[in-house]
C-alpha cells in the first residue's frame, strides 16, 4: 500500500491540481455532457456496466474512441461473451452516482460494474466520510443485486490538507478490502502528465490515451470473467 501511494502520488497531484484548476471553464461542459450513445442492448448477454463520470463517458470523444466501447473490442477480440454498457455521465459525484444507481443496476443480466467516482467530490471539496458512504452505499446497491465490483481509486494532492489527503487516498483500498471488490488504484496510470496523450484540458485522455486507459481498465477486469 506504502509503495503503491509513493508509486502514484506525484502523478496524482499534478493531474488533480490541473483538473482542478480548470474546473470552473469544464463545469458547465461536462454537466450538460449526456452520456455518449452506447450499442444496442441485448437482454440475454451478460453485461458489464461501466459506472462513473467524464472519464468513463468519454468526455470530448466520438463514441468509438471511449473506453467502454474499446473495451467491448476487447472482450470480443479475446472470445469473451459480454457486453458493456457506458454508464458514464460527465461531472458526475459521488452522489449523483448514488441518486442513478438503482434503475442502472436495473441492466437484464448484469454481472460485473465499473465503478469510477470520486474525483469531482475531491474537486467540489467534499467531505470524504460522506463520499465513502455515498460509494459504500453504491457498492452495496450493486452487491443486493448480486453484481461483481472493479473499484477504481483517486489520490488527493497535498494541497487539500494532510487530514483530507490521507482520509481521501485511502477511501477507496479501505472499500474494496471491506466489500472484497477488485481494485485498480489509478485508471490513468502511464496517460496522466502525458501531452501526447490528453486533450487539450490536460485532464482528459485523447483517443491514444484511452487506448492505454482501457488496457489498464482491462488488466484489473480480465481475472474476474469466465469464458
Amino acid at each position: 500500500m506504502r509503495y503503491l501511494i509513493r508509486k502514484t502520488a506525484v502523478v496524482s497531484f499534478i493531474f488533480l491540481t490541473c483538473f482542478a484548476a480548470s474546473c470552473s471553464r469544464q463545469s458547465a461542459n461536462e454537466v450538460s455532457n449526456k452520456p455518449l450513445a452506447t450499442p444496442q442492448v441485448v437482454a440475454n448477454r451478460p453485461k458489464i456496466i461501466a459506472f462513473g463520470d467524464s472519464l468513463t463517458a468519454g468526455f470530448g470523444l466520438s463514441e468509438k474512441e471511449s473506453y467502454p466501447y474499446l473495451l467491448q473490442e476487447k472482450l470480443k477480440a479475446d472470445g469473451y461473451d459480454f457486453e458493456v454498457i457506458n454508464a458514464g455521465v460527465s461531472g458526475d459525484t459521488s452522489l449523483g452516482g448514488l441518486e442513478r444507481a438503482d434503475w442502472v443496476f436495473e441492466q437484464d443480466n448484469a454481472k460485473i460494474v465499473i465503478l469510477e467516482l470520486g474525483a469531482n467530490d475531491l474537486l467540489r471539496g467534499i467531505p470524504v466520510a460522506q463520499m465513502k458512504k455515498n460509494l459504500d452505499q453504491i457498492i452495496r446497491k450493486a452487491k443486493a443485486k448480486n453484481l461483481r465490483i472493479l473499484l477504481c481509486g483517486m489520490l488527493a494532492p497535498p494541497s487539500m490538507g494532510s487530514d483530507y489527503q490521507q482520509q481521501f487516498t485511502v477511501a477507496f483500498p479501505d472499500l474494496a478490502t471491506e466489500h472484497k471488490a477488485e481494485f485498480l488504484p489509478f485508471l490513468l496510470e502511464n496517460v496522466a502528465l502525458k501531452k501526447e496523450l490528453n486533450q487539450a484540458d490536460g485532464i482528459h485522455p485523447n483517443a491514444e490515451g484511452e487506448k492505454i486507459m482501457t488496457e489498464n481498465v482491462y488488466r484489473a477486469l480480465k481475472p474476474m470473467l469466465a469464458k
